[in-house]
C-alpha cells in the first residue's frame, strides 16, 4: 500500500487524542484507502482489531442506514460490548441524515477515538462547525501527487504507457500523470484510462451535484461545467460566464451560475484561487481562477484542440501547493499578473508557471512580474525546461524536480 505519508503525518498528530478527525475530499480520491492505512497503524500500535469499527455507507452492509437512529443502534451496541477503548471510522458519513448529532454523542462517551470521511464540503458547514466547535480537526485529501503516482505505478508493477525515447523514464511517467492525473482507478487502468475518467466524472457530478441539489436543467449545468474546464487557470467571474452563455442563447440567470459554481466547489470538483492586488494589498472581488481537483478530467472531457498544456501544468502546481499546506491566491501588480501567491506560517512565496521558456519574450513575460515585487520573499518560475534559467534573484525550477523531490520553497 502506498503510505500516504503527507496525510498520515497529519492523522498521527491527533491519533488517540480527544478530537474528531474529519477527512474530506472528492469521491474516489482515496479516503477509504486512508482509513485502511489508519486501521493498519492502530493495529501496529497494539489495538485489538475487534475494538475497531469501520462503517462504509456505500457498501451493501451499511448503505441502508439513512438515519442517525439506525446508526446509533449499531454503534452503541458495538461500544457497549467492548471493555477497552473503541475506534470508530465512518466512511462517506454524509449519506446519514443528522449524522453530526450522533458523532457528537459518541465523542462525549469515554474511550472513543473517531474518524469521519465525506465527499462534500458542506460536511463542514457553518452550522456543523458551530455544533462541533473545538472538537474536530479537518484534513483535506486530494488525488495522488506525482510522487505518490510514481510509487503506486511501482507497487502495481505497471509500466508507463508513454515510451518516448527522447525522454527519461521519469519524464515519460510525468507525461502520463500530466494527461491522466492521480485518481487511483485511472492509474490502475491500462488501455481505458479515458473511459475510467469519464465514468468518474459522470459519477461524481451526477451523484454529488445533479442528484444532491436536484438540478433540473442538466444540459445547462454540464455546459457551464465544460466552460469552466475549458478555462482552467483563466481569470473568470459569474458575470463573464453569464455573458458568454447568453451569447449562445441559453436561458439562465446570474444566480443560477453562482449556484452551479458553489455546487461544483462543494463536491470538490472545482477549487478556486481568489485574486489580490499586491500593490494595494487587498482582494479583488469578482475575479477568480478555477482549477480542477485532478487534471485527468481536463484530458478526458476536452478535445485536443481545446487543451492548453501550460494551464494543465498550472493546475498540477496549484494542487501541489495546496498539498504542501499553502493558502494560494493569484495576484496583480501594476498591469502584470502573478500566477500564485503562496502563504504559510507568516511567510510568502511567489510563483510563475510556464510550460516552456522557449524564447526571450516568454522569459521576459514570466520573470518581469516577479521583478516588480519589491519585498524579499522567495520568487520562482516553474517550467518543463531542464536547464537552470535562474536570473536576477529569481529561482527557476524544473516542474518534475519540484514535484518529485518536493523541495521546501
Amino acid at each position: 500500500m502506498v503510505n500516504r505519508q503527507l496525510y498520515m503525518d497529519k492523522v498521527l498528530q491527533f491519533m488517540d487524542k480527544d478530537i474528531i478527525k474529519i477527512i474530506t475530499g472528492i469521491r474516489r480520491c482515496g479516503k477509504s484507502y486512508l482509513l485502511k492505512l489508519i486501521i493498519n497503524e492502530l493495529i501496529k500500535k497494539g489495538v485489538n482489531r475487534n475494538n475497531i469499527l469501520l462503517m462504509d455507507f456505500e457498501l451493501p452492509e451499511y448503505n441502508n442506514i439513512k438515519y442517525r437512529e439506525d446508526l446509533d443502534e449499531i454503534v452503541l451496541n458495538f461500544i457497549n460490548t467492548r471493555n477497552d477503548k473503541v475506534y470508530l471510522l465512518f466512511d462517506e458519513v454524509q449519506n446519514v441524515e443528522n449524522w453530526e448529532i450522533s458523532i457528537n454523542s459518541y465523542y462525549k462517551l469515554p474511550n472513543t477515538d473517531i474518524y469521519v470521511t465525506g465527499s462534500n464540503s458542506k460536511l463542514l458547514s457553518k452550522d456543523l462547525t458551530t455544533f462541533l466547535t473545538g472538537r474536530y480537526i479537518s484534513i483535506e485529501l486530494y488525488p495522488f501527487s506525482f510522487s505518490e503516482f510514481c510509487k503506486y505505478k511501482e507497487e502495481l508493477n505497471e509500466k508507463c504507457i508513454f515510451k518516448n525515447e527522447l525522454n527519461s523514464p521519469l519524464e515519460n511517467l510525468f507525461d502520463e500523470y500530466l494527461n491522466y492525473g492521480g485518481f487511483p482507478l485511472a492509474i490502475m487502468a491500462k488501455d481505458y484510462k479515458t473511459i475510467v475518467l469519464n465514468d468518474l466524472f459522470s459519477s461524481i457530478v451526477l451523484n454529488d451535484v445533479v442528484k444532491r441539489y436536484e438540478i433540473r436543467n442538466v444540459g445547462l449545468f454540464f455546459r457551464i461545467t465544460k466552460y469552466l474546464m475549458e478555462n482552467v487557470g483563466n481569470l473568470i467571474s459569474v458575470n463573464s460566464i453569464y455573458n458568454y452563455l447568453k451569447h449562445e442563447d441559453l436561458k439562465l440567470t446570474k444566480n443560477t451560475v453562482y449556484n452551479y459554481l458553489s455546487y461544483l466547489e462543494d463536491a470538490y470538483f472545482l477549487l478556486n484561487a481568489t485574486k489580490e492586488d499586491l500593490f494595494g494589498k487587498k482582494e479583488i472581488v469578482g475575479s477568480e481562477k478555477y482549477y480542477l481537483v485532478d487534471q485527468g478530467f481536463y484530458k478526458a472531457n476536452l478535445e485536443e484542440k481545446q487543451q492548453n498544456k501550460c494551464r494543465i501544468l498550472e493546475n498540477i502546481i496549484y494542487l501541489e501547493l495546496l498539498r504542501k499546506g499553502y493558502k494560494v491566491t493569484t495576484g496583480k501588480i501594476k498591469n502584470y499578473e502573478v500566477d500564485f501567491i503562496c502563504k504559510k506560517d507568516g511567510e510568502k512565496v511567489y510563483i510563475q508557471v510556464s510550460y516552456l521558456l522557449s524564447d526571450e519574450k516568454t522569459i521576459e513575460r514570466e520573470f518581469h512580474p516577479l521583478l516588480e515585487i519589491k519585498d524579499n520573499y522567495p520568487k520562482y518560475v516553474i517550467s518543463m525546461d531542464k536547464m537552470n534559467m535562474s536570473r536576477d534573484g529569481i529561482k527557476h525550477l524544473n516542474v518534475i524536480n519540484f514535484l518529485k523531490d518536493s523541495p521546501q520553497l
